[in-house]
């Protein structure tokens, strides 16, 4: 472990790097034309080599010595976030300012999460984006903030004020102290696999960048896709690499933490819809889930902006979003996952934007605007932005196979003569189908709340004792929980809940706080 004297070292020596102007500076405009996005954004604070063999992440950590004072008092100043998406990077940003020292554990290379993938946000769409950056560049940038990126939580250990915890952090094969994040490598590097931030839509190089904005902007080489690590050959990247910041010794790093509290927010997938065979998933080229339409309609995905039909790259001029794709359905997921109609809604919005001649249908089960302003969003939709709503869970989808156009069959609601309502089998073809899928926790949810002995509900989340009294308190005391992993919610809900999660972790770690079980 680190000791106090050399966490004060680590601390001065990044203060002195910027005084010497080793970080960016706000504003400053590079040789390529490009913007910094802040003081902070292409920093870096090396680890002492006395300290570790070999840093993990290329930033130091002043690791904050567990002091324990008398009697029922928890006093360890240090606290673990574990998911570096919007709602663990929020209350990141809450615990630093009250002046405790927060470890944040990311298992990909950047913080972000399934927020950066965006294009807007609903009801107001504004730039997603524009809101995550500056608050990624502040956690990065926070001096009692220290980034674990590329690393899992392994094991846990201890209690409330008290936890022992290995975190294990993957290769990057990448000196981040030299890496400047040029992207020169990427450019000379032969071997091309699918993007998963991008869903599989187009392609990137084995040694990449997640995306432009990343923190901390650095590459990493894909050890699975490199052609060194399969055949022993290429080595281009290091060749190019005028940095020299291309290591293939690395090794997979082991640190131990001591902390006082954990703070859960890891997140969500998207459900895989290829299960429910009648939608065509896999099958049907021009049937797309929401992530991926999120990337085609975005500016920064592979199509820049342009909405484009697989089959044929054509631009659609008639679109259908079924809802409920596995949620809601005893078969598959029982909850609603909470976002999906606003999601479809604000999609149809931004089609129309792109493309004012586009008309898009909305087939939902029950539309459930209950946030502030989505009835209004919804309502704009039908009156400025040629959005219809049809009240129908669709049965199947065929192909016309000249057009390889969708035909989306569906019960209709209609009214007789006497005013009784009937429902009789119609179909629309439309030219392409956005499949609304279920959210559920990420795939290691389940495997890491085993890991921690925490309680799952009926659905797979996080189960909370008590959601009026304790919102966001797991089953196991000392450990919190925020965002998607405890229940299906919105972007400003998984905030809220990230700084009442923050606000626990303080209370619990107060001086004048007691030990649970005490009286």
């Amino acid at each position: 472990m680190f000791s106090r004297r050399s966490a004060v070292r680590g601390r001065q020596r990044g203060e002195s790097e910027e005084k010497e102007g080793r970080g960016g500076q706000a504003g400053r405009i590079d040789e390529q034309g490009r913007g910094c996005l802040g003081k902070y954004s292409c920093s870096y604070r090396p680890v002492r080599a006395s300290s570790v063999s070999r840093p993990l992440t290329g930033y130091a950590l002043p690791w904050c010595v567990t002091v324990f004072g008398g009697g029922s008092r928890l006093s360890s100043q240090s606290v673990l976030v574990i998911g570096g998406g919007i709602a663990g990077i929020q209350a990141s940003i809450d615990l630093a300012n009250m002046g405790l020292q927060v470890y944040l554990v990311e298992r990909t290379p950047s913080i972000g999460g399934r927020m950066a993938q965006l294009d807007k946000t609903f009801p107001t769409n504004d730039c997603s984006m524009c809101i995550l950056a500056p608050k990624m560049i502040e956690c990065a940038g926070h001096d009692n903030v220290h980034l674990l990126t590329y690393s899992e939580v392994d094991e846990v250990r201890g209690e409330a004020g008290d936890f022992k915890v290995t975190v294990r952090g993957k290769p990057r094969y990448i000196d981040l102290a030299k890496c400047t994040g040029c992207g020169e490598c990427t450019e000379k590097c032969p071997r091309r696999v699918p993007d998963e931030f991008n869903m599989g839509l187009d392609k990137r190089k084995a040694i990449y960048m997640p995306f432009p904005q990343a923190v901390p902007r650095k590459m990493t080489i894909d050890a699975e896709n490199c052609l060194y690590f399969a055949k022993g050959g290429c080595r281009v990247c290091e060749e190019t690499c005028q940095a020299g910041a291309i290591d293939f010794e690395q090794q997979e790093e082991v640190l131990e933490l001591e902390v006082g509290a954990i703070v859960i927010a890891t997140g969500f997938d998207p459900y895989d819809p290829a299960a429910l065979k009648e939608y065509g998933y896999g099958e049907i080229e021009n049937a797309i889930t929401g992530l991926e339409y999120e990337r085609l309609i975005c500016a920064s995905g592979p199509t820049e902006g342009h909405l484009r039909r697989p089959s044929d790259g054509k631009v659609p001029q008639v679109i259908a979003f079924i809802q409920c794709v596995g949620s809601r359905d005893v078969n598959y997921k029982s909850y609603c996952s909470s976002v999906c109609c606003m999601h479809a809604t604000k999609e149809a919005i931004l089609a129309n934007e792109h493309y004012p001649a586009l008309r898009s249908f909305i087939f939902y089960t029950d539309m459930r605007a209950v946030g502030k302003q989505f009835q209004e969003y919804s309502i704009r939709a039908k009156d400025e932005y040629n959005v219809s709503y049809i009240r129908s869970r669709p049965g199947r989808i065929t192909v016309d196979e000249q057009s390889s156009n969708p035909i989306v069959w569906y019960d209709e609601t209609v009214f007789g003569e006497a005013g009784d309502s009937v429902r009789r089998v119609a179909s629309k073809e439309v030219e392409l189908v956005i499949l609304c899928q279920a959210l559920v926790p990420r795939g290691v949810h389940r495997e890491m709340a085993e890991n921690l002995g925490l309680e799952l509900d009926e659905s797979g989340f996080l189960a909370i004792q008590d959601r009026l009294a304790c919102p966001v308190d797991t089953s196991v005391p000392g450990i919190f929980a925020c965002g998607f992993c405890q229940s299906p919610q919105d972007i400003p809900d998984s905030v809220v809940q990230a700084s009442a999660a923050a606000a626990r972790v303080a209370e619990l770690l107060s001086p004048n706080s007691r030990k649970p079980g005490d009286a």
